[in-house]
């Protein structure tokens, strides 16, 4: 499965970078430049969805329109791809 949800990625004042997910809850990440805050960004919505997925009724949220999100000055939006393997069930 492929999701793409956008992230908003914002300078700290001690030069590194964070970013978060306007859609998944609590979802954040941090990295010393923006090529580690996207990687960790990755990470970070992986592992979000995979515990959403693991849940009994999993509840994935539609991806924000990148356009449509608010930003303050000096952030800007990433779109970032997730591609989840759906392993239950599966037999070789």
């Amino acid at each position: 499965m492929r999701f793409i949800y956008p992230a908003v990625v914002s300078r700290n004042p001690d030069g590194t970078y964070h970013a978060e997910f306007p859609d998944l809850e609590q979802c954040e990440a941090d990295g010393d430049s923006v090529d580690d805050v996207l990687r960790n960004a990755n990470l970070a919505a992986h592992s979000w969805i995979e515990l959403e997925m693991m849940e009994d009724d999993p509840m994935l949220p539609p991806a924000s329109d990148a356009d449509t999100i608010p930003l303050k000055d000096g952030e800007f939006v990433r779109s970032i791809l997730v591609i989840y393997k759906v392993l239950d069930g599966w037999e070789e």
